[in-house]
């Protein structure tokens, strides 16, 4: 098949979990015998080469603006697709609904990736959360099919829109392996610190997270990873702490990434807003124990693996209880990553998506199992 990709900022991934879905479905199909192109921004996408792991990539430019970077550059990619031979194109982020509207009229097979619930997040103004929802509603009419990766967000479409969606889970690697010389550059020792990864916007509540741990009576640090373009008097707010103990390290991405994963002592998570969070899964791949913001989006993904808390009071109380538990710890750590194997395992995700992708293609069987028999070759 010839496939392509838009509504991204670009791979390789250094930014949000779009880009990291984005790289590892691409890469997972051209690994199968397929043909797939990544559309990107030009002032995110680094890299000179127009390949990335035999995945072509275009690069076309945008309007750096909070509301209007995304949409601009996904109608600039959709014009830029209206002209090539794709046969199926997978638009992530419900805002860019009216770019797949587009890309249908010329007779290509559109999936839209809808995300979460965008409009609940306290970033938008009043004009983007009414966009947002325009936007969702008019998805299952513009696209041949929509995707959630929740439970959740599926049953809303279903009951506010009376639409069904195709839920396709996200996907995380599996693993934990020790690497004292890997964290160290961030200010920290293997097993001696808490991890909190996300874009540092309110509705994530990194206040929340370090309120509860200015609480906790431990030498172990608080390791805070990401950042916010478009929040920075919020993330200014955030570093005011006097904290020392809490530490900073701005966005990581890939194996600098991997290795503080996979050697924290624990970590948290304590998003409200969206669908599946890809750092959620990423940490119970990597074999953390999580404590979890107490959403049904977040219990959605972990289960009766994760410690639940509602609010910065409760956070403490679990922190200083795992902190004074390590064997709990270590049993949560394993029953995560055996959670991720059994349902969000990459293979398994981008098996789903290939499916879907021949089915809007009507493809019959025996095309079907001839993808199967590229991917046995390719795994052999």
């Amino acid at each position: 098949m010839r496939i392509a990709i838009l509504g991204i900022r670009g791979i390789p991934a250094n930014y949000g979990g779009f880009e990291t879905f984005a790289e590892q479905l691409a890469t997972r199909l051209v690994a199968r015998g397929h043909e797939v192109t990544v559309y990107g921004r030009r002032h995110y996408v680094t890299i000179s080469e127009r390949e990335y792991r035999g995945v072509r990539l275009v690069v076309l430019p945008t309007i750096r603006h909070k509301y209007l970077d995304t949409v601009v550059h996904t109608f600039l990619c959709a014009f830029h697709a209206w002209w090539r031979p794709y046969e199926v194109v997978l638009v992530c982020n419900a805002a860019n609904a009216l770019a797949a509207g587009l890309l249908r009229l010329v007779g290509k097979k559109v999936a839209i990736n809808v995300d979460g619930l965008e409009w609940k997040r306290k970033k938008w103004n009043w004009l983007g959360r009414l966009y947002y929802r325009i936007s969702a509603r008019l998805a299952p009419k513009l696209a041949h099919v929509v995707i959630t990766d929740a439970e959740v967000i599926r049953a809303y479409y279903r009951q506010r829109y009376g639409v069904e969606t195709r839920m396709i889970a996200y996907g995380a690697e599996v693993g934990r392996r020790p690497d004292p010389d890997g964290v160290r550059p961030f200010g920290v020792e293997p097993e001696r610190y808490i991890l909190y990864v996300s874009r540092l916007e309110p509705e994530n509540n990194a206040h929340l997270v370090i309120e509860a741990f200015e609480r906790v009576e431990t030498a172990m640090k608080l390791l805070i990873v990401g950042d916010a373009p478009y929040a920075r008097a919020y993330v200014q707010r955030l570093k005011r702490t006097r904290d020392p103990r809490i530490l900073f390290a701005g966005f990581v991405y890939g194996e600098d990434y991997r290795r503080l994963q996979q050697n924290a002592y624990c970590y948290v998570h304590a998003t409200e807003v969206g669908g599946t969070h890809p750092a959620l899964v990423e940490a119970m791949g990597f074999g953390n124990c999580v404590l979890v913001l107490d959403t049904p989006e977040n219990r959605e993904v972990a289960g009766d693996v994760g410690i639940y808390y509602r609010t910065a009071e409760e956070l403490r109380q679990r922190l200083q209880e795992v902190i004074a538990d390590p064997q709990r710890v270590i049993r949560l750590r394993e029953r995560a990553m055996a959670r991720v194997r059994e349902r969000y395992d990459w293979e398994r995700i981008v098996d789903h998506y290939e499916a879907l992708f021949f089915e809007l293609l009507g493809a019959p069987r025996s095309d079907r199992a001839s993808a199967r028999r590229v991917m046995g070759e390719v795994g052999s």
